[in-house]
């Protein structure tokens, strides 16, 4: 274990992180609300459980697995 706060005791909250907010704002410099960057967000992880393809699953999507 490494000290408290450190990255490394979480690297896979870390690593989910950085590509939400690389998929996320990606081509944007802002958003014009909170109710647009809430709907954005709510977008991106909806694909990202339901559509976006998992090596873990075979390069399936989580609904064509299922």
């Amino acid at each position: 274990m490494s000290k408290v706060g450190s990255s490394a005791n979480n690297a896979l909250a870390e690593s989910f992180n950085a590509t939400f907010k690389r998929a996320t704002l990606q081509g944007r410099r802002a958003f014009t609300d909170e109710h647009d960057a809430r709907l954005t967000s709510f977008r991106r992880l909806h694909r990202y459980n339901t559509v976006r393809r998992h090596s873990r699953l075979g390069q399936r999507s989580p609904i064509t697995y299922e």
